[in-house]
């Protein structure tokens, strides 16, 4: 996963939740290095009983912000959306060097 364009990633999900496995996923594809290079990450948990659907919120360099139900997509699916977007910016950068 490209990750060197994203400026910010907001997940809130139940973590007791199977639906939610995907935002939990994402999560863990983000390199460790990743709040140290600028990246925002915010993660807000919710409680066990709570009936509120799992989100994530991607937002690049260029001000573009993705929004996603991760209670519906699976973790190939918001990587693939993603990295969708990280290449064209990367694509941009390397034509502008």
């Amino acid at each position: 996963m490209i990750t060197r364009f994203i400026t910010d990633v907001s997940t809130r999900f139940n973590p007791f939740s199977a639906r939610s496995k995907s935002a939990r996923l994402f999560l863990s594809f983000l390199p460790p290095t990743a709040r140290s290079s600028g990246m925002t990450i915010t993660t807000k948990l919710l409680a066990r009983t709570s009936t509120e659907p799992s989100s994530l919120t991607v937002k690049f360099k260029d001000g573009k912000e993705l929004n996603f139900d991760s209670d519906a997509m699976g973790i190939k699916s918001l990587i693939e959306e993603v990295d969708r977007h990280s290449r064209i910016l990367q694509k941009q950068f390397d034509l502008n060097e």
